[in-house]
């Protein structure tokens, strides 16, 4: 992620945009899920974080959320390359949860979920371990509200 907040940061900035004005310009990919938000290090807001003179340079791509059944491939996937056997319940849990907070979450579930069936003796990750490890972490949009509800409980 660009920097701006130092002369390091103004100087790969400089740099970024001198190559994408160049004859051989490179395809640049960002990603972010950030909407209206103030540019890092600075006070100044635009839209995804990005400087307003990198943002004209940019072709926005819209992107969809992920479906239940997408996002139930994409954790089988995952669960085959690591090796885990996993319900097909558990999978249609994983699948839901995902669609209310995100594939990185529920694919982050995966171990922890691992280890508690192993731990009460079991191969395969089931849904009760699915509902059980989910009770336990937080993703990050629950974690953020939490947070600015009970402000006034931490240090700021």
């Amino acid at each position: 992620m660009l920097s701006t907040c130092s002369a390091d940061g103004k100087r790969d900035l400089a740099i970024l945009n001198r190559a994408l004005e160049s004859t051989l310009s490179p395809i640049v990919i960002f990603a972010t899920n950030r909407g209206i938000c103030t540019i890092r290090g600075t006070d100044i807001v635009s839209p995804h974080g990005i400087p307003v003179d990198l943002l004209d340079r940019l072709v926005i791509i819209r992107t969809m959320p992920y479906a239940v059944e997408e996002i139930v491939q994409v954790v089988s996937i995952r669960a085959q390359t690591e090796s885990l056997s996993i319900e097909e319940e558990a999978l249609v849990l994983l699948g839901e949860i995902g669609v209310n907070t995100s594939l990185r979450y529920v694919v982050q579930l995966l171990t922890p979920a691992a280890i508690l069936a192993r731990t009460n003796g079991r191969e395969a990750i089931t849904r009760e371990d699915i509902e059980e490890i989910d009770s336990l972490f937080y993703d990050a949009k629950s974690s953020a509200k939490l947070l600015a509800e009970q402000a006034d409980k931490y240090i700021s």
